[in-house]
């Protein structure tokens, strides 16, 4: 077992990996930026780390000042989180050069997966269904505008690295798509470094679901049902669920064979989660596989009883799966609101400043998972996830009248934040009815 482990990220995640490290009787060091001294997580860990300042690129992805410290502390492994270096393969390679275990996948399945069109490949050769697209990437708008004539109209276009709804357009005809295309490129560009570009048969009114698996390195895979992530803003998740109110029992074991299956042929160890597109006749897609612990991983927890970053942890150490497939029970139903330090009536505009009061819910069914608390800065620098409202109820009625409550009950006072939006999502009937698809911007709807 690790002696130590460093956290290389920040906020609620961070906070989440020391206290399932502390469970486990190892000690932690998290890095931070100099605008992040005071955060919970540094608060609470063993040790911390100052690695640069408050850009991220010189501090949260500033791979030798994170490997220096990692050295210079005796951490014998580096949890990564998500976002930041979480689907870097480059920095499981450095973390593996210096000795010290990445908390993860290993390189090899990172770069496989990390690139869509590549992980498409993989999924087609172990036999998974997968959405019509470009065979790789298009080398220009011609090719792009020749596939969309062959399968007709509308299509996606969608960058090959990177995620969270970015360097993604849309296109219902060939102008639509010479513009979706430029766009895309740009903000792929942008964002991942790279403007690499692929596109889809796009389905209209799918859900999101996706499913997680988790596999050790001596060769056993399981799958822990799966998440309704389908309400969505611009292509960037709000509100999850588990289990998705759409699938059955049978579907749900077909879809997790296939995570499984498509899971081990790509190679792939520790925690994953295989997202796809279901459509209305009940049939799914492959659609891509992150490499790392989700942000709506609790809603798992909550109906599976499984601790993913404790299992993430475990599996990194060489410790085989704790349960088998048959293990698996999947009790109640799960729902998580992402609580955002942004104004939703003025653009979903970033809303940084000051924690002046705080007041988190509780009672039964309720989990929060955040850093906040009383005098805080949120700073301006990183995403406006500052927490993440979890709710648990014996059906799916008692998940969303639990989770109203708490929506009431959460006070943060000091900066804008999207509470009153997900109470407005939370109280709809779209949402009651389970009637909202990927397709849809809930800021539409509610």
């Amino acid at each position: 077992m690790f002696r130590k482990i460093l956290v290389a990220n920040r906020g609620e995640i961070a906070l989440r990996i020391v206290r399932a490290a502390r469970e486990l009787g190892i000690a932690t060091v998290v890095v931070y930026s100099d605008i992040d001294r005071d955060s919970l997580a540094v608060q609470l860990a063993d040790e911390a780390c100052c690695v640069g300042a408050r850009a991220a690129s010189k501090s949260y992805l500033n791979i030798p000042n994170i490997i220096s410290a990692a050295l210079i502390t005796g951490a014998d492994a580096i949890h990564p989180g998500y976002g930041f270096l979480a689907e870097s393969a480059f920095f499981a390679e450095v973390c593996a050069a210096h000795g010290i275990k990445f908390i993860g996948p290993s390189p090899e399945a990172i770069s496989r997966l990390g690139d869509k069109a590549e992980a498409k490949r993989t999924m087609m050769k172990a036999g998974l269904p997968v959405i019509p697209g470009t065979d790789g990437v298009i080398s220009d708008i011609e090719e792009a505008l020749g596939f969309a004539r062959d399968v007709g109209y509308p299509v996606i276009v969608k960058a090959a690295g990177g995620g969270g709804g970015k360097g993604m357009r849309v296109a219902r005809n060939e102008t639509e798509l010479k513009k979706a295309a430029k766009f895309a490129e740009a903000e792929a560009r942008a964002a991942f470094g790279t403007a690499a570009l692929y596109v889809e048969k796009f389905i209209e009114h799918p859900r999101h679901v996706e499913v997680q698996v988790v596999a050790d390195e001596k060769g056993n895979c399981i799958y822990l049902g799966e998440r309704d992530c389908s309400l969505q803003r611009k292509h960037q998740k709000i509100t999850e669920e588990a289990p998705s109110p759409v699938v059955s029992s049978q579907l749900r074991e077909k879809m997790g064979r296939a995570a499984v299956k498509g899971a081990m042929a790509a190679g792939y160890t520790n925690v994953g989660t295989m997202e796809f597109l279901l459509d209305r006749a009940g049939n799914f897609y492959f659609m891509e596989m992150n490499t790392r612990i989700q942000v709506e991983h609790p809603v798992t927890e909550m109906i599976t009883g499984v601790d993913l970053v404790k299992e993430q942890i475990l599996i990194a150490a060489g410790e085989p799966l704790s349960l088998k497939q048959e293990d698996v029970y999947l009790r109640g139903h799960a729902i998580e609101c992402r609580i955002c330090a942004e104004d939703p009536y003025r653009g979903f505009m970033p809303s940084p400043g000051t924690i002046r009061e705080l007041n988190l819910p509780g009672g039964p069914g309720i989990r929060i998972d955040t850093a906040l608390y009383r005098g805080l800065t949120v700073p301006p620098d990183y995403d406006s996830l500052i927490a993440k409202l979890i709710a648990w109820g014996r059906d799916r009625n008692e998940a969303i009248s639990r989770m109203q409550r708490a929506l009431d009950e959460l006070i943060i006072e000091g900066i804008a934040t999207n509470i009153d939006l997900q109470r407005e999502i939370v109280r709809s009937e779209k949402f009651r009815s389970a009637t909202i698809y990927a397709d849809d911007d809930v800021v539409e709807l509610v």
